[in-house]
């Protein structure tokens, strides 16, 4: 997708040290525009790979300026010092990506409430607070749009029951999407959510999904990026308010050839989507 260009734009996006937002943060950043990342990641991580400046780092190998900002999702002062810094920076906002995400799958009767709290407030409440501090500078952009990477209301009972906590989760940044972009349709503020349709290769989906086996039948986060970045590149105003799958981005595209994303037969879907 080097071919779509973001040059003056800034986006702000919650993580981004790794894995699908990093994919996505590189992918503007080879379009030319510039990131501001929020992420606990300051120091290496045995089990993780990359920190904030290690994105810093690769962001503007790829071609764009970035700004990392060491500070929690959870943190109000951490939150409004990384929609400041965009301001301050590069002189605004115009995208606003919520990435930042708890991945926990246990049962009801599995989940402390300590890490359902976590849950929520880094997935629905993080959600909420980026998007708030970004909003003001957000309605002074003539390209303004929100990306929350949450999946489909899939209404199903098998995925209503299977992990309830982290449903919730991912459910509310879905709805909180869907409602910034009811609520700042006349402000020509675009609202969506993008979800993949089969798992990513991740370090969460090695470690927590299925180690080398499950990474095995994943897709390359490229498949994100370039999905993100076509839908950034299309909005505001004529799109908003959806809840999209990556393969469908590319799709309306003319990109269905997706061996290029990896992923040995056969792929496994990702949660929340059923087979097509």
């Amino acid at each position: 997708m080097s071919d779509l260009r973001f040059d003056g734009m800034t986006a702000v996006m919650s993580g981004g040290s790794r894995g699908i937002g990093l994919a996505i943060a590189t992918e503007l950043a080879r379009g030319g525009a510039n990131l501001v990342l929020l992420a606990k990641t300051d120091n290496p991580d045995p089990r993780l790979p990359g920190t904030i400046h290690t994105a810093v780092e690769q962001i503007e190998a790829a071609g764009g300026k970035a700004v990392g900002v060491v500070g929690d999702v959870r943190n109000d002062d951490d939150v409004q010092r990384a929609a400041s810094t965009a301001a301050d920076t590069f002189g605004g906002v115009d995208i606003c990506i919520n990435n930042a995400s708890v991945l926990n799958l246990a049962g009801t009767e599995d989940l402390p409430l300590k890490r359902f709290d976590l849950i929520q407030q880094v997935n629905v409440r993080g959600t909420f607070a980026l998007t708030q501090a970004c909003l003001p500078f957000l309605k002074k952009s003539e390209s303004a749009s929100v990306l929350t990477l949450s999946p489909p209301l899939n209404m199903s009972d098998e995925w209503l029951g299977k992990h309830p906590g982290y449903m919730l989760g991912k459910y509310g940044m879905t709805l909180l999407a869907r409602g910034f972009a009811a609520e700042f349709a006349d402000d020509g503020i675009a609202s969506n959510c993008l979800w993949p349709e089969t798992t990513i290769a991740t370090a969460a989906v090695k470690n927590l999904l299925g180690g080398e086996e499950g990474t095995s039948h994943a897709r390359d986060p490229q498949v994100m990026a370039d999905a993100a970045a076509l839908l950034l590149s299309h909005t505001p105003r004529h799109r908003t308010g959806e809840t999209l799958i990556d393969v469908d981005v590319l799709a309306e595209a003319g990109i269905t050839d997706l061996a290029v994303y990896g992923g040995q037969e056969p792929l496994d879907y990702d949660i929340f989507v059923d087979p097509r």
